[in-house]
């Protein structure tokens, strides 16, 4: 999701992303001439225009990048790190702390084969970029926004130019580092320009007096292509602090956007409040006193509007263990959702400490399983079911393996494409582990202790013969009502919605987890309240199934993503290949199913709070 905008001028400061870093992101101070160390990481697509989504290892052997003398060493990483796609290695780069160097050689290649070649020039035409790292911030080059006029700092090294499909293979590194004191140093920033130099070695010395008159080289796919690598380092004292090093990359170019998404966020919220308030304070607050002083006359009145389907408001509904499993299921994703923004939004995910949020993530939805047993317990006996083990099982198994299957499937394209995004088999045996030991049990749990507790009981009798529903009028019918509905909780997070799509597709830094803990905040308000507003009209028109409704009229904001996942893919990127068009549609299904359950659990919940207090409040013979 995207950034929701700072609250008011100071609330923004609070939500600041570089508030405090935890403990174990603790700086690293080197001495004059130490050893600085540069990483490198997967290759990813990073144009304009999204041609690929496919990242690929740096060490792929397609390349024929130069390696490091014993080889490359796998670094370790969290699990997030590795399910989000890093595969980071050592180089054969030689940094020392202030130690410049020129026109260093960095290996020269054996003779590059045809399809090798081809393969480069493809990722070079669809603008794969390096990733490359140093003290754990990445390697950026700059870049002018037309825009808004201003140069920010675009993470990445790019492969080749596209335009004239030449290899870039010079690297000018500059390193920014503070000084403190007693000698010591620390790197405040990274920067590399690239260039595509044809550049002659003269016993094994490139010769870099003439580089610049000399033309672009080009892998020309006949075979007999070498490559040599140069890269020259320079190092610039900065007055730039350790604790905000990341503020160039997390610039906000255009503020304005996320203010108006901010606004357009709050607007349906205050719309949507004022519409229930108009409803609880006149409507119900007259039809109550109404229903209430009809009790006390001695004529018998007929009961009318929401109070005659009062015996059959709470009648259990169709495949009611499936529609408990699924609101346990998406209380367990609100809970996670909500503990993963408050944690990143106070600082303690800083995007520093790499694969931290997914790895929050994937622990939180493991230990929230608790939740979800509970909840879908609590629902299904409250709407008489008697089948507990079975609503056990599936509330712990269903849900989580649905998603994993999906992934799964996925991960088989990846390893297909030989892609470095591909989920390595022992890290899938490890989630499997991570489920079963910590997920199953306290779903199980969870489910126990839901079905210990007393039933929920309604405040109202369910009448034995079901009351016949008068024809609706075409907006209150079930397909129109859910669209209907489902385009306000979209409408609040659409605009936001662009730049998560932006961050996760264009592998930018998410930078405004503020602006997206008030936007997931408004997300919740405007799911209650319409899933409300609906579920009060269907009542007055005498239609009392309101329980899949109330889920799906709030769950219909995940078809809208999807929908407009389909239009970003065919508006914003330029996917030219079968697989990556499955991948971006496969994710993007996940992505709008998850957000689907999460809503819709949000509207039904609240739908049936609503519907307990008001029925609560009249009387009933």
């Amino acid at each position: 999701m995207v950034n929701t905008i700072r609250c008011l001028g100071l609330l923004a400061l609070a939500f600041n992303v570089n508030a405090f870093y935890l403990p174990g992101m603790a700086p690293v101070d080197y001495a004059d001439n130490e050893a600085v160390a540069l990483y490198v990481n997967s290759l990813t697509p990073m144009s304009s225009q999204i041609k690929s989504v496919v990242s690929y290892d740096f060490y792929d052997e397609r390349f024929h990048f130069c390696q490091p003398a014993k080889g490359p060493e796998k670094q370790s990483e969290s699990l997030g790190s590795i399910l989000f796609g890093d595969r980071i290695f050592n180089s054969p780069f030689s940094l020392h702390m202030k130690n410049d160097v020129s026109c260093q050689l960095l290996c020269q290649t054996e003779p590059i084969a045809k399809p090798d070649a081809e393969f480069i020039n493809q990722c070079i035409a669809d603008e794969y970029s390096l990733n490359w790292m140093v003290d754990g911030l990445p390697a950026a080059h700059d870049v002018y926004d037309e825009r808004s006029q201003k140069t920010y700092k675009s993470i990445g090294v790019p492969l080749g130019d596209p335009d004239a499909s030449m290899l870039n293979n010079h690297y000018e590194i500059t390193i920014k580092y503070h000084e403190r004191p007693n000698n010591k140093y620390r790197v405040v920033g990274v920067e590399v320009n690239t260039a595509s130099k044809d550049i002659p070695l003269v016993n094994n010395v490139p010769q870099c007096a003439d580089m610049p008159s000399r033309a672009g080289f080009k892998l020309k796919a006949d075979g007999a292509d070498r490559v040599v690598y140069t890269y020259s380092v320079t190092w610039k004292a900065s007055e730039t602090a350790w604790a905000t090093r990341w503020d160039d990359y997390l610039n906000i170019l255009d503020p304005s956007i996320h203010w108006f998404s901010l606004v357009n966020s709050i607007v349906i919220v205050l719309f949507l409040t004022g519409m229930v308030a108009m409803i609880l304070i006149r409507a119900l607050h007259k039809d109550i006193s109404r229903y209430n002083a009809s009790e006390v006359q001695e004529d018998v009145q007929e009961d009318y509007g929401w109070k005659l389907v009062h015996g059959d408001v709470f009648r259990p509904p169709t495949r009611s263990i499936w529609l408990a499993v699924i609101v346990g299921n998406g209380a367990q994703l609100v809970a996670m959702a909500a503990s993963v923004l408050v944690f990143a939004t106070l600082g303690f995910l800083s995007p520093s400490n790499r694969g931290a949020l997914a790895t929050v993530m994937v622990i939180l939805f493991m230990i929230y399983s608790g939740l979800a047993g509970f909840v879908s317990a609590r629902l299904y006996k409250m709407n008489g079911g008697e089948s507990w083990k079975t609503n056990m099982l599936l509330t712990a198994v269903f849900f989580p393996g649905a998603i994993f299957g999906a992934l799964f499937a996925l991960n088989f394209l990846l390893i297909g494409s030989q892609a470095s995004g591909a989920v390595p088999f022992g890290t899938m045996v490890a989630l499997i582990g991570m489920w079963g030991l910590i997920a199953f049990p306290l779903s199980v749990l969870g489910s126990y202790l839901g079905f210990r507790r007393p039933k929920i009981e309604h405040p109202v009798r369910t009448n034995q013969i079901p009351r016949q529903i008068p024809d609706q009028p075409s907006y209150l019918k079930s397909l129109p009502s859910i669209l209907m509905g489902g385009t306000l909780p979209f409408g609040a997070i659409f605009i936001e919605l662009y730049f998560i799509m932006n961050s996760i597709w264009f592998h930018r830094i998410y930078y405004g987890i503020g602006f997206l803990f008030l936007v997931f905040v408004v997300l919740v308000l405007t799911c209650s309240q319409v899933t409300i507003l609906m579920c009060y009209f269907h009542l007055c028109n005498e239609d009392y199934h309101w329980s899949w409704r109330a889920f799906m009229t709030s769950g219909a904001a995940g078809f809208y993503v999807f929908l407009y996942s389909v239009y970003y893919y065919f508006n914003k990127l330029d996917i030219n290949t079968f697989t990556s068009s499955i991948l971006y549609l496969g994710y993007s299904s996940i992505i709008s199913a998850l957000l689907m359950v999460m809503t819709g659990s949000i509207g039904y919940l609240a739908c049936l709070v609503f519907l307990q207090r008001i029925f609560a409040s009249i009387k009933v013979d």
